[in-house]
Order: C-alpha cells, then structure tokens, then sequence
C-alpha cells in the first residue's frame, strides 16, 4: 500500500493542555509528538554547538553579550526551522480564523537584523532595513498567493534572498548562518501551509 495514502491526516488540533504545558503548545502547536520534539530539540542543540563552534574557530572576540545573543539567536532559528516545518505546528498556525496578518505578524516580530546590525555590525542599519526589510516584502508576496503557488514562490524567494548577505552586503563574521536560517524559518517553513500528516500509532500527547 502507498504509505501517503494510509497516513492519516487531522485538520483539527486538539485543546492546548493547562499551566506551562500549554503555553508550549500555543508556542509549537498541541499534540506534538515524541518524534517531532525530539527534531525540534536536536536542531536548537545542534544549531548552537554549530554556531560556537563556527565562531570559537574563526577566532571571534565576542563579549560576553554578543555570545549570548548568538546562542539565543541560533537557539530560537534553527529549532523554529524544524518546529515550523512539522505537521503540528503547520496545523496550529494555518488553523481556521488565522489570517495573513497572523502570518505577517509573526514574520514581523524576528527583529533579529536590527539586533545584530546594534550588537555585531556598530549600528550598520543599512544591513538590517535591507534584511528585514526583504524579508517582509517576501512574506507579503507568499501570503497573498493563491495556496498551490505557494510553497515554490516561498522557495524563490528564499534563493533571491541568499544574495542579500553574499552579493549585496558584507555576512557578519562568526555569523553567515544568520540570514539563511531566518529565511528559511519564516519564508519557507512558516508561511506555507502543508497536510497536516499525523501518526499512525497515537503517539500524540
């Protein structure tokens, strides 16, 4: 039997849980399973001993906030890379009454160029305008189209946006991972609603 047809497929996420359980299913969206948080925490851990890594090699002479910010940074982007592109999340964020300005929103929110154009580039605003700013003029394209258009316009745009960095700005040293990881979390794994495939074994919590 084709294993897409006998995979199940739930529109409706169940209840969020009570107390702090639930403000992480309104943060990744209820009944996550085992397996996907499992990704999703491999990524965050992975993503931060990489971007040390990266870092502590290319000999950077970070302060001690800017090591944070990174940590923090690499934590929330490569863990939301993978959260947003499993079938929960998808589901909790494309459920009926959201709207592109849930989507758009939330785009808006990672302020992150503006973080590292003060923290790591001496106020380079020009850098964080043109990243942030391509960002969400990307982001109102993919939401305004028609929903088969728009998982290859959100991979387009993803490929345009890695000249940003590369051809049109200088990358901030001890941070390359920065712009194609944002856009990848938000153009491509956030704003393109997919089939909320879910487990055959009930392994929901």
């Amino acid at each position: 039997m084709n294993e897409l047809a006998s995979t199940p497929v739930v529109w409706q996420a169940p209840p969020p849980r009570r107390g702090l359980l639930g403000q992480w299913d309104e943060f990744i969206g209820p009944g996550a399973t085992r397996h996907e948080l499992l990704l999703i925490w491999l990524a965050g851990i992975g993503g931060v001993a990489g971007a040390v890594l990266y870092a502590w090699t290319r000999e950077m002479h970070w302060s001690a906030i800017q090591w944070a910010v990174a940590v923090l940074t690499a934590l929330d982007l490569f863990a939301g890379v993978v959260a947003n592109a499993t079938s929960t999340t998808k589901r909790w964020y494309h459920r009926p009454g959201r709207t592109s300005r849930h989507h758009l929103l939330f785009a808006a929110a990672h302020l992150y160029p503006f973080l590292i154009a003060w923290i790591f580039r001496s106020g380079d605003w020009l850098y964080a305008v043109l990243v942030y700013g391509y960002m969400l003029t990307a982001a109102g394209l993919i939401v305004q189209a028609p929903v088969y258009l728009k998982r290859p316009l959100a991979m387009l745009l993803f490929l345009a946006g890695l000249a940003i960095p590369w051809l049109l700005l200088a990358p901030t040293p001890g941070l390359h991972w920065l712009v194609p990881v944002l856009y990848l979390k938000i153009l491509v794994c956030h704003l393109v609603p997919e089939t909320p495939y879910r487990p055959t074994t009930g392994e929901e919590h």
